[in-house]
């Protein structure tokens, strides 16, 4: 067995795929079907793409929801701290903060949990070290 992909469905794809990017996800490829009325969107990392999320919009659809049932994706990231300050500059809210140098959560506009990880631990560094959590995750 071999992991091909997660499937998130998505309301606006043009927001989420601009979240996936600053996060460092590429779109791979993109099939639109003008009679089932939807495209898939497969974006991955560079390198890793056999790793791919795809991105569902339904174009008749009236929003999802939550999508708290969904759980959450999960990515190591190289350094934990620049990718939160990366998120929180183009204006993504950081929903667990890397106060343990370790791991954070954010979500993509249509609200799925996004967890980051960072190899390791680094040691504790503000303004993380004493930031609240900001909500679920």
């Amino acid at each position: 067995m071999k992991y091909l992909h997660t499937m998130i469905r998505v309301s606006d794809p043009a927001a989420t795929i601009a979240f996936f990017e600053l996060l460092g996800l590429r779109e791979l490829n993109r099939f639109d079907s003008e009679q089932g009325r939807f495209s898939l969107i497969f974006l991955a990392a560079p390198g890793d793409e056999s790793a791919q999320v795809e991105l569902t919009h339904n174009w008749d659809e009236a929003g999802y929801g939550e999508g708290r049932n969904f759980g959450h994706l999960a990515y190591r990231v190289d350094n934990i701290y620049e990718t939160c300050q990366r998120l929180m500059d183009a204006g993504v809210t950081i929903n667990r903060p890397p106060r343990d140098g370790h791991m954070a959560f954010v979500r993509t506009p249509d609200n799925i949990s996004v967890e980051l990880l960072q190899d390791g631990h680094l040691p504790p560094q503000e303004p993380w070290a004493s930031m609240p959590n900001t909500g679920h995750w």
